[in-house]
């Protein structure tokens, strides 16, 4: 499968040497997004309708391996408590086939869709030049950016309090691009493929980012002082953008010196921008801090497409199907989409209901020192949707009770609504059927 490593979506940096770099970036200005969730460059190229049928969207579901389809069947349990109005169109991936054409199935749904959401893909094979399945999704997709949000909560023991970093991550090259060979025998050669164009496009959105959402610095890690050409480029590339946006604080740090200062001052770091690799090592090490890889949710965004995961990306094999694993992180990126998909009242009630769960009722799954099992944790949170759908109903029903003067149709509608008021997976549908007609 060819693989791509950037998109003429953007104008490119004219680049002379690696420590000097002439401007020639794009004066268009990116487009309002939704606070923490959208792709603030996703409507400066043509837009993608997200498919949408009788006021329901279709979003892919890609299980994966591990635990993913466990977690997956979490998130439609959810979803069908809160009356989400999305579908599934799910797409299971042979990972341990070499053919190409499930993973190329699941592209082609992703692309109809214009989101999905999944967990991790292994690859079976460990024979040289067998793509990583998940690497093929982002580089046919052209998913060049990863946000991950690590953020500490108050229910959940750790060594630093109030931990907030957004860690923006090129997402398609670095030595991710899998470019191996051996040379001679005994000898292997592994090349890390760094471009003016995705390092441009990753650094100006997390200087995008941080405008929009009131972060005050951005922080680009590196190790330009031993990878002087590539991570030269990279971080070239960021401080001549930082002139753009004066208003924010542009610093940059070595991946090695990144890690020590995560562990011991992580308050320092307001918006992480980085490299594919050190992305991944930067996220693991900050999640690792606040509460594990089980919390936190991973945001993939192109200019067309977004899909969402688990923040930290692992497959949980040895955890599957004991009932143990924890399914925070899914919901999280179940959340994430429902913001992506302007769904934020539903979004909200979920992200309440598992913030209770984890902060108030304490309900806390091994990895977090606790003892409940999985099913423990949903049923929590589906208990606080159930609490809030009936305070929905409460006031539906006051606004009836001051308005005799309702018409027969608003009256039936009411009655279906009572009917339904004992069965949670209605509540939605007739919640939007009264206000569409109020």
């Amino acid at each position: 499968m060819a693989t791509k490593l950037g998109t003429k979506a953007f104008s490119l940096l004219k680049y002379t040497s690696p420590h000097n770099v002439t401007r020639m970036l794009s004066q268009a200005a990116p487009a309002p997004f939704d606070i923490q969730h959208s792709n603030p460059f996703a409507k400066k190229v043509a837009a993608v309708p997200l498919a949408k049928y009788g006021g329901r969207h279709t979003v892919t579901m890609l299980p994966g391996g591990g635990i993913g389809p466990e977690m997956m069947n979490y998130v439609r349990e959810i979803f069908r408590y809160a009356g989400v109005p999305v579908d599934f169109e799910i797409v299971q991936i042979d990972q341990k086939s070499e053919s190409d054409e499930d993973l190329e199935y699941a592209i082609t749904s992703i692309r109809r869709n214009g989101v999905g959401i999944k967990g991790n893909i292994e690859t079976g094979s460990a024979r040289p030049g067998v793509l990583s399945r998940n690497v093929g999704l982002r580089n046919e997709l052209d998913l060049f950016v990863n946000v991950l949000h690590a953020k500490s909560h108050p229910g959940i023991n750790s060594r630093h309090r109030d931990i907030d970093v957004f860690i923006v991550r090129q997402n398609t090259e670095g030595e991710y691009a899998m470019l191996e060979h051996e040379s001679v025998p005994g000898v292997v050669e592994s090349m890390k493929v760094i471009t003016e164009e995705n390092s441009l496009r990753v650094a100006r959105y997390a200087f995008e980012f941080a405008r929009r959402n009131g972060r005050k610095k951005v922080t680009t890690v590196h190790k330009a002082n031993i990878m002087k050409l590539s991570d030269g480029l990279f971080l070239e590339v960021s401080r001549q953008l930082a002139k753009e946006y004066p208003e924010i604080q542009h610093g940059d740090m070595i991946i090695d010196n990144t890690c020590m200062q995560l562990v011991s001052n992580p308050h320092q770091f307001d918006v992480i921008n980085t490299t594919n690799l050190y992305g991944s090592i930067v996220s693991n090490v900050v999640c690792g801090l606040i509460g594990g890889a089980g919390l936190f949710s991973g945001r993939n965004y192109g200019d067309h497409y977004a899909v969402f995961e688990p923040g930290t990306r692992n497959t949980g094999t040895a955890i599957a199907g004991k009932n143990i694993a924890n399914p925070i992180a899914m919901l999280q990126a179940s959340v994430d989409m429902l913001h992506h998909l302007g769904h934020t009242q539903h979004a909200q009630m979920i992200d309440d209901a598992i913030y209770k769960t984890i902060n108030e009722d304490r309900i806390h799954t091994p990895d977090l020192g606790g003892q409940a099992t999985s099913i423990d944790v949903v049923q929590n949170i589906i208990k606080h949707l159930q609490q809030s759908t009936r305070k929905i109903n409460c006031l539906i029903f006051s606004f009836f009770l001051l308005a005799p003067e309702r018409s027969c149709n608003d009256t039936l509608l009411f009655s279906l609504f009572l009917a339904a008021s004992f069965v949670s997976t209605a509540h939605e549908v007739i919640f939007v059927a009264l206000t569409s007609t109020l």
